[in-house]
């Protein structure tokens, strides 16, 4: 899976960079899954998935400021299918969990669908 990641009043730094890849790429095994039971068959090539992950993460706000700060997003693209997930958190990392929780969650009610 192809991961690109955006950032937006923040440094990218390699240690969140690795956290973000670490976390989406396991919703991999998910696709995967998907993948087995041909269910890519046709989308976007020969039979092969192109399965692309856009992730941005970032600060609200510069000011200080009660609640939530930071904000986690990521999409994925399946056939027929676009599942999007956003979190904000006052913790990036536990933002970026949520989002990872959320997907696959979603990967498994596709999964599910798909198999009626």
């Amino acid at each position: 899976m192809k991961i690109i990641i955006k950032t937006t009043n923040l440094k990218l730094t390699p240690e969140l960079e690795e956290y973000i890849r670490k976390k989406i790429n396991s919703l991999e095994k998910f696709i995967k899954i998907l993948h087995n039971k041909n269910y890519f068959n046709n989308f976007l090539g020969k039979g092969k998935p192109r399965v692309e992950a856009w992730v941005e993460v970032g600060k609200i706000s510069q000011h200080h400021q009660k609640g939530p700060i930071f904000v986690a997003e990521c999409q994925i693209r399946l056939p027929k299918k676009s599942l999007r997930s956003v979190a904000k958190n006052e913790d990036l990392k536990q933002a970026i969990t949520e989002v990872k929780d959320e997907l696959q969650r979603e990967l498994k009610q596709y999964k599910n669908k798909k198999k009626h």
